[in-house]
């Protein structure tokens, strides 16, 4: 006999359930909006596959540019949703990425990459490394396969960036690029907007999305607890940024001290909004907190484009 197909196993608001059958019901069903012009930034993008062999997609933005302007600094993108939920092709990433292509007038890559739990940690650890990888590829002059990134891109600038578990995988994959090595492009800083960090205590989605967890320390989820990786950060500046109303703020402040403390030699910096809960930016870029934000983030990538790091 069939199990019952309402019955649940598992339940996990505001992220997803799933039933006996196996069947996973996603609270949150974000909507698909295909790349475009956008008039309002006069931000071009399109999508692609990074190669037959590995359907992995990435959307790439581009601001308006000419002939003769200089290439731009480049920032590769990681969206939110707690490694289950969102996509770098639903209307709230696409209308944010525009604003941040334009105000930032960089080319902004930003990852589709597999969701939990269909796929378990670490698929999207090694979709953002692959997708890297894929950048990294362009970093021999005209030799990549995207002409986008051959003709507009500074690849001795890039910026690693993402929000909440988008800013977890941002910073595990600088991790693992310092760790693996081999790379032509340089690592100017890392974005980490209202990152997780986890709680401090066990955490029933991450544990189920991750199978072969060490628990609340593991190193991917909570990497203040290992000081030897924050040190070996291959990237010279560093953003962090939170929210007073976060449930996770103090695990970005905690975040921000470990790696003051730590033996790491690059540069740290932290801001704060008032009275906003976690990634507001995201619901109305257009309200003022968001715009200051936005205007802190882009200040960090225009005024750090000389100071680079090899890895």
């Amino acid at each position: 006999m069939e199990s019952d197909p309402t019955q649940i196993t598992h339940d996990f608001p505001p992220f997803f359930r799933v039933h006996t059958t196996g069947h996973i019901h996603r609270y949150q069903q974000h909507d698909f909006l295909p790349p475009s012009h956008d008039p309002q930034t006069d931000v071009v993008s399109r999508d692609v596959v990074l190669s037959p062999e590995n359907p992995l997609s990435v959307r790439i933005y581009l601001p308006k540019t000419t002939k003769t302007d200089p290439k731009l600094p480049l920032i590769f993108y990681t969206h939110g949703g707690g490694f289950s939920i969102e996509s770098a092709f639903s209307s709230t990433y696409h209308r944010y990425i525009n604003i941040l292509a334009s105000r930032s007038r960089s080319v902004v890559v930003s990852v589709e990459y597999r969701l939990a739990p269909e796929h378990p940690i670490p698929a999207c650890y090694d979709d953002s490394y692959a997708a890297l990888k894929w950048v990294d590829s362009h970093s021999r002059p005209g030799q990549g396969p995207d002409p986008w990134l051959n003709d507009h891109a500074d690849l001795r600038r890039v910026f690693l960036a993402g929000d909440s578990a988008g800013a977890n995988i941002a910073h595990n994959t600088l991790v693992r690029a310092k760790k693996e090595g081999g790379f032509g492009i340089h690592f100017s800083g890392l974005i980490l907007v209202h990152p997780f960090f986890g709680t401090g205590k066990p955490d029933r989605v991450w544990d189920y999305v991750c199978p072969e967890t060490s628990g609340p320390d593991d190193f991917r989820l909570h990497p203040m607890a290992h000081p030897e990786l924050l040190s070996g950060l291959g990237c010279a500046r560093v953003l962090v940024c939170v929210a007073e109303k976060d449930f996770l703020k103090n695990r970005g402040l905690n975040y921000y001290q470990s790696l003051k403390k730590s033996d790491w030699n690059g540069v740290v910096e932290i801001f704060e909004t008032a009275g906003e809960p976690h990634v507001f930016h995201l619901f109305d870029p257009t309200r003022d907190n968001a715009v200051s934000l936005m205007t802190r983030i882009v200040e960090f990538v225009t005024s750090g484009v000389h100071v680079v790091s090899h890895v």
